[in-house]
């Protein structure tokens, strides 16, 4: 017989790095499952993309078990990491914190190109680019 799923769970926790403290502790233990099993199974699989936000879906199953799916990093961590900036402009518009060639947004778009609604890399590479202008980050060439 199938488990029964009693909860879907969306965090995103620093890769490597996840603790039983807020926001992880209080989303999980609502639903009985073991924060302690949790945090050490996302901080081993997510070890080597240290200093990443990495998004993840927990499925919890009515014995209390539970599945992990992990999503890839946010585009705006992504943008940010390749326009070294620390994050993006309050007033996109005017202030400019960066810049990102089109060579790294296709490079951001094959990382996340599997978690968008795209039918191409291209297609990912302009709604990322689209991101990018809205965090105040210049595309250029």
């Amino acid at each position: 017989m199938a488990k029964q799923v009693t909860a879907k769970v969306k965090l995103q926790c620093p890769a490597g790095q996840a603790t039983p403290a807020p926001p992880v502790g209080p989303a999980l233990g609502q639903h009985g499952v073991n924060i302690a099993a949790f945090v050490k199974q996302f901080n081993d699989a997510t070890r080597p993309q240290l200093g990443m936000i990495i998004p993840v879906e927990i499925t919890v199953y009515s014995d209390r078990t539970f599945e992990l799916m992990y999503k890839s990093p946010p585009a705006s961590v992504l943008l940010a990491k390749a326009a070294g900036a620390a994050k993006g402009a309050a007033n996109p518009r005017t202030d400019k914190v960066g810049q990102v060639t089109q060579a790294q947004l296709v490079d951001i778009a094959k990382i996340k190109v599997k978690d968008l609604n795209a039918g191409s890399i291209e297609a990912a590479a302009r709604m990322i680019a689209g991101t990018a202008r809205s965090m105040g980050i210049k595309v250029v060439g």
